[in-house]
């Protein structure tokens, strides 16, 4: 039995979704709510859905039977402020189920971020060394969630405590795909203006404030989300890795890459337009992230990652343009 937090969201819903194909037993831990998230959910056999607040006891309940937890659940905006709130979600709750994973003999596989890396000017490498964490300065409230729950698991690991028999933190980079319809301002940029450019409308990107970027020329490391998966699968098929990893492509792209791609996808002409960047997000803009990848490929994962183009036309043309986007 597979117990997935955060389960109806983006990347959880995906998570269940191979797991469901491998007719493996998936216990979902969400809230549904009323956001249609309850779509993330509807093609896939589920053995349970269950509350975050009921989660640990059903856990005891089931102590022994279960083979791993996989956490995604979080707060994952942004730009969100309530401090009290992130760290009861997001810093709690995970150091929580680690307590209980050890305790357990539970494996666990939980998402960290990219966020912790703040703007990118101490690098991108992935060192799960207490020292090299502690030089990140994430910029936001949730970067800065994700960084402490990733500090305190390397203390516990330095300390030479007990841990999950298998842990392991994922750093996600930008991802995207399907299933990201609920998530509103936090869906991709991909999932925002795929209806209207449909509709002939032009697709907006910001204009740099760099002379060393030229406009539309701010890269990301943009990573399919089905690649994402593959590496939760991979992982759970080889109990023996535990760490800090990023997953992203390793390949940074340009939002022209990207809209180009759209466009492409979407069999239109591309029609762009660059608006100013709003003031109130231009102290804390990036203008590069680039997953460092060695440390996952040198623990065995072998997996090329999609392409920016073929990840935009599948998610295009198997999603996006369907009467159902839903995986």
């Amino acid at each position: 039995m597979y117990v997935v937090t955060g389960g109806a969201g983006f990347i959880g819903s995906n998570i269940v979704a191979a797991l469901a194909a491998r007719e493996e037993e998936v216990v979902v831990c969400d809230r549904l709510g009323s956001d249609q998230r309850w779509r993330n959910l509807a093609k896939h056999e589920i053995a349970q859905i269950i509350k975050r607040e009921e989660l640990l006891d059903w856990l005891e309940r089931h102590r022994g039977g279960i083979e791993a937890v996989i956490h995604m659940g979080a707060i994952s905006s942004t730009g969100e402020t309530d401090a009290d709130l992130i760290v009861a979600n997001n810093v709690r709750a995970t150091l929580d189920l680690v307590h209980w994973c050890a305790e357990a003999g539970t494996r666990l596989i939980y998402a960290s971020s990219a966020a912790t890396y703040g703007d990118g000017a101490r690098g991108f490498d992935d060192d799960p060394r207490c020292e090299a964490l502690a030089q990140l300065r994430p910029r936001n409230a949730y970067g800065w969630s994700k960084l402490l729950v990733d500090r305190r698991i390397a203390r516990l690991v330095a300390l030479e405590r007990t841990l999950p028999p298998q842990w392991v933190g994922l750093k996600f980079f930008n991802v995207y795909g399907p299933n990201e319809y609920h998530k509103g301002s936090m869906q991709s940029v991909i999932a925002r203006n795929y209806a209207s450019i449909c509709a002939g409308r032009p697709m907006g990107l910001y204009r740099s404030r760099r002379p060393d970027y030229p406009d539309g020329g701010q890269m990301r490391d943009f990573i399919f989300v089905h690649d994402c998966v593959d590496v939760v699968l991979w992982l759970l098929d080889h109990g023996n890795v535990s760490g800090l990893y990023n997953v992203g492509t390793g390949r940074a792209r340009t939002w022209l890459d990207l809209a180009h791609a759209l466009f492409d996808a979407a069999e239109l002409p591309r029609n762009i337009e660059f608006l100013d960047l709003p003031a109130a997000l231009a102290e804390h803009y990036q203008y590069f992230t680039e997953a460092r990848m060695t440390r996952l490929r040198e623990a065995g994962y072998r997996k090329p990652f999609t392409s920016l183009e073929d990840g935009v036309s599948r998610y295009v043309r198997n999603y996006l343009a369907m009467d159902d986007p839903y995986h």
